[in-house]
């Protein structure tokens, strides 16, 4: 997959192609039902297929007090589209000269001049441009102005009621419940940072951990104990994952993510891993002494064996 963070990266041939616009946060099921539908009507009308989406949720910059944390980091999020087979995508920088652009020109300048659009695939809540001022109406407007045609994609519902969407996923980490996560996203939920030193309070235990940086990107879910995989460069190692402050001992600071690589001893320090989490085993509890503790991270490891497996 191509890669292009500014329109002036793109090529001048590029093209003609079949473009698909949005935040793309997580890359779910609804997003990929949009993006398999835009990589058929590229290979049927002889298109290459692209996605256009952001740095950053666009609340990020307009209202960062109430915006939303990202699902994966963006390094996720090019890796999950490339694993598509989109032929491109461009990732612009969601800054105020791109929350200024005016809907008239974001389809010139993005879609028509530099990506030499012939089809746009959105859903019917798609809004473009300074205040989300352009919709569907809008698109196709410009469409027979600059000659690509508009296409409207069904929203994806699980069930009878409820379309995926970044904001479900969300609330269903918060809850810690993965599984649910994993199966609107069509990928386990993960968090991706830098292994640093922590408190070495697991080494002591018997159960060395890889702390991640508290720098990570992706949404961590709820407090509690994970079954789930660690995965660095090629290599996933099955895991034990803790999330959130040990209550057990003082000064633990809150939504630390440790993960305890199953049958393996590795110097992972400054290695940026993957940490996907497969299933909850158990909430966060505060324990009486240290052997309760190593007795119950015994019976956790079983049974992370046991969900992964």
């Amino acid at each position: 997959m191509k890669v292009f963070t500014d329109v002036s990266e793109i090529p001048a041939d590029f093209g003609p192609s079949a473009v698909t616009v949005g935040k793309f946060d997580g890359v779910h099921e609804g997003h990929r039902a949009v993006i398999n539908e835009l990589l058929g009507v590229a290979e049927r009308d002889h298109l290459t297929s692209a996605i256009v989406t952001f740095d950053r949720h666009p609340a990020r910059l307009l209202k960062p007090a109430s915006a939303p944390i990202a699902l994966v980091g963006n390094d996720q999020k090019l890796d999950l589209l490339a694993a598509t087979g989109v032929d491109a995508t461009l990732m612009l920088t969601f800054d105020h000269d791109m929350a200024w652009l005016s809907p008239r020109e974001f389809v010139k300048q993005i879609l028509v001049d530099g990506l030499h659009t012939r089809i746009v695939l959105v859903g019917a809540d798609f809004r473009f441009g300074h205040k989300g001022a352009g919709n569907v109406d809008a698109l196709r407007e410009f469409g027979a102005e600059f000659g690509f045609e508009t296409r409207l994609i069904p929203d994806v519902k699980p069930t009878s009621d409820r379309r995926v969407s970044s904001t479900w996923i969300r609330e269903l980490l918060a809850e810690g419940d993965v599984l649910h996560a994993t199966a609107l996203l069509g990928h386990p939920p993960a968090v991706q940072g830098e292994v640093v030193h922590g408190a070495k309070r697991g080494r002591e235990l018997g159960f060395p951990t890889a702390n991640l940086s508290p720098r990570s990107e992706g949404l961590i879910p709820a407090d509690g104990v994970y079954a789930g995989w660690l995965t660095d460069g090629e290599t996933r190692y099955p895991a034990a994952i803790s999330v959130g402050s040990n209550p057990t001992f003082e000064g633990v600071p809150p939504k630390q993510v440790e993960a305890y690589v199953l049958d393996q001893t590795i110097d992972l320090y400054d290695h940026v891993v993957l940490i996907s989490f497969a299933d909850r085993i158990r909430g966060m509890v505060k324990f009486t002494g240290i052997e309760p503790l190593i007795e119950q991270m015994n019976k956790d490891v079983e049974q992370v064996r046991e969900r992964l497996a």
